[in-house]
């Protein structure tokens, strides 16, 4: 007789445990359906969920301080043109880290024409080059000073 009260109150204690597991399960279903449905009650963003950067959503070409913040790029006629144009294919970083005069950009777009697949540029080429030389001309330090000033030691063994 005890040993089937005590089988009674196990079974009676899974059931109350597996009611209440399904409950549980059934509740977050719901909740995440509706989530799913209505992203903007989500803890996370919903410019996040979209994979957007929420600084650049509100106006992608802002500019700060004469520096288009999207691309890093300097404020200038013909910005845009850049922009457009250059970093469809590859990022304003690489734009940034060259600096060569109109020669070398004229060449450097016509390399990229014949074993890029650069599209014809039109007029913009010349807005384009014309920017690139105002404001990514040659420099005369290609590298950084050397260090001055520095005490050495030598490495023991």
């Amino acid at each position: 007789m005890i040993r089937e009260e005590w089988l009674n109150r196990l079974f009676k204690r899974l059931t109350h445990l597996i009611i209440g597991a399904i409950s549980l399960s059934v509740v977050s279903g719901l909740l995440m359906i509706y989530l799913i449905l209505n992203p903007s009650l989500s803890l996370v963003g919903s410019n996040l969920q979209k994979g957007k950067d929420p600084k650049t959503t509100i106006d992608p070409d802002r500019i700060e301080n004469g520096i288009h913040v999207r691309t890093g790029l300097v404020e200038g006629k013909g910005l845009m043109a850049v922009v457009n144009n250059c970093t469809n294919c590859h990022s304003a970083k690489l734009v940034i880290q060259n600096r060569m005069n109109r020669e070398k950009w004229n060449s450097t777009i016509q390399w990229m024409q014949e074993t890029q697949n650069l599209w014809d540029l039109g007029k913009n080429h010349e807005v384009i080059v014309n920017y690139l030389v105002t404001y990514y001309p040659p420099q005369s330090k290609k590298r950084r000073e050397g260090l001055k000033e520095i005490e050495w030691y030598v490495l023991e063994d």
